[in-house]
């Protein structure tokens, strides 16, 4: 095991792995900005060294930066979280060539899953269904109309690299191919420095149904069971649940076995997640792989009990996995997350930094809140919005989102606007409550 980690991130996440690393009597390190020079992960880490000016291109991004401050203080591991660098394969590969453990993913393996074109090939070869589409990158205009024909209208553009609904398009017909075309690849290009884009069918309606991964370099291989992230804005996941309302025991271990099917074809290690679309017929196709840990883990670990940042660093330590001889993993209780985002839900989710004046969170029985907000605390307008994510379980889904209500009604942060009232207005909602939800549920519902 590690004597130091550095935690090359910010925010919750630098909280959240802060506090597993301690559980396991490993010290740790965090990086700041000038603009996180007073946050709780600084206070709270054995060591902190800043990395740059407040921009993320000048700190949390800056690799030759983080790989310093891992030099200078000993650390032997690098946690990336997620965002940031957590996916980005040369940063691994510094990692390696300075003989620093990247927690995560070996880099060969993420550039071929971190390439969704990449990604569909392997699974293909591991017989994983796949959306109707192109065999890869689509170079031209004339080549997506080819493509779109052939498997019928509507159809989806997306980036090959990167994700968050940057660089998709929709495109319900071929007049509207040109302009959704040009515009996913300029997105594509500012987003992730890669233009590339690919064709696959639109499927209506669907739910997003990911499936929680570990695997360590012994072989060992588990699936934590699924998340239902069908709760969506501009294809950015906003509340995500576990189990989905839509699986049967049956279809969730078939999915589980479908997603070890691809770990292993691809050589995976560490933590992954791989993301299906679910149709009506509950059909499901792969979409893609996420090769870091995600937002949304800390609703599979209520229902599993594993610990997964844990595992994430055993594993990166070679060690077993500890959890190995509990699958296949069901789920117990049912649990439900809300991204507490400092944005403006009546003005098309704007985000919002400013001075959070005043701060008073949930607690009691099955309420779990990750955050690194204070009272006094002062939003930085350069990082993502999100400022808490408020986790509840209950023995059943209804439990929970009783629970939920509860929790949501206890809240208060004060200063911003915030998500907080969407999250109510969801809860309420009769279909969200029947677990009769879709990835276009906002709009469907009219929900703002």
């Amino acid at each position: 095991m590690f004597d130091k980690i550095l935690i090359a991130n910010r925010g919750e996440v630098a909280l959240r792995v802060i506090r597993a690393a301690k559980e396991m009597g490993v010290k740790t390190v965090a990086v700041y900005s000038q603009a996180d020079k007073d946050t709780v992960a600084v206070k709270m880490a054995d060591e902190a060294v800043c990395i740059g000016p407040a921009q993320s291109s000048k700190s949390y991004l800056n690799m030759q930066a983080l790989i310093g401050a891992a030099q200078i203080t000993g650390a032997q591991a690098i946690h990336p979280g997620y965002g940031f660098l957590a996916e980005n394969s040369d940063f691994a590969r510094a990692c390696i060539d300075n003989d620093i453990v990247f927690i995560g993913p070996h880099p060969d393996v993420m550039d071929a899953l971190g390439n969704k074109a990449n990604a569909k090939a392997t699974a293909k070869v591991a017989n994983v269904p796949t959306v109707p589409g192109s065999d890869g990158v689509v170079e031209s205009v004339e080549e997506a109309k080819k493509i779109a024909k052939e498997f019928g209208y509507p159809v989806l553009v997306k980036a090959s690299a990167g994700g968050g609904g940057k660089g998709m398009r929709e495109v319900y017909s071929e007049d509207e191919m040109e302009s959704a075309f040009n515009t996913a690849k300029s997105e594509a290009l500012s987003g992730f420095g890669n233009d590339d884009v690919y064709i696959e069918k639109l499927i209506l309606r669907p739910r997003h149904v990911e499936i929680q991964i570990l695997a360590d370099e012994h072989g060992n291989m588990v699936h934590l069971c699924e998340r239902d992230c069908s709760i969506q804005r501009r294809h950015q996941k906003l509340i995500e649940e576990a189990p989905s309302p839509a699986l049967t025991e049956e279809l969730r271990q078939e999915m589980g076995a479908t997603a070890l099917r691809m770990v292993k074809a691809a050589g995976y290690t560490n933590a992954g997640t791989i993301e299906f679309l679910l149709d009506e017929d509950n059909s499901y196709y792969f979409m893609e792989m996420n090769a870091r840990v995600q937002v949304e883990h800390g609703v599979s670990e209520s229902i599993t009990g594993v610990d997964i940042i844990k595992e994430q660093i055993r594993i990166a330590a070679g060690e077993e996995l500890t959890c190995k001889d509990r699958a296949p993993f069901s789920p117990f209780g049912h649990a439900i997350e809300f991204r507490i985002n400092a944005e403006d839900p009546y003005n098309d989710f704007r985000p919002s930094p400013g001075t959070i004046t005043h701060l008073h969170l949930p607690d009691g029985p099955g309420v779990r809140v990750d955050t690194h907000i204070y009272e006094g605390y002062k939003i930085p307008p350069y990082y993502d919005s999100m400022l808490a994510k408020l986790v509840v379980w209950g023995y059943d889904r209804d439990e929970a989102i009783a629970r939920a209500r509860r929790a949501l009604d206890e809240i208060e942060i004060e200063g911003v606007p915030t998500t907080i009232p969407f999250h109510k207005m969801v809860v309420e909602n009769p279909n969200f409550q029947k677990g009769v939800i879709y990835t276009d549920f906002i709009e469907k519902e009219d929900l703002l």
